[in-house]
């Protein structure tokens, strides 16, 4: 993790976003001797659908999806 000034940002902050994203790193910006922002790494989220592809159309259903399972719990 790497921390800098804000004036050193502002100075470079293209640098450090090609820092941030080339290695992941977090950027800690400190304003008077005080953290004041992080900027981290933003890694895009999976969808479903890329999530489940695999194994999409593959799954067999043998019943109701949507029956009640009551009887099967008894009492608790």
């Amino acid at each position: 993790m790497l921390t800098i000034t804000k004036e050193v940002l502002e100075q470079n902050i293209q640098k450090y976003f090609n820092h941030i994203k080339q290695t992941g790193d977090d950027v800690i910006v400190v304003d008077q001797g005080m953290p004041f922002i992080k900027i981290s790494f933003l890694a895009p989220h999976n969808t479903v659908e890329d999530i489940f592809k695999d194994v999409r159309g593959k799954v067999k259903y043998h019943d109701d999806l949507l029956k009640p399972e009551i009887d099967e719990w008894g009492d608790i």
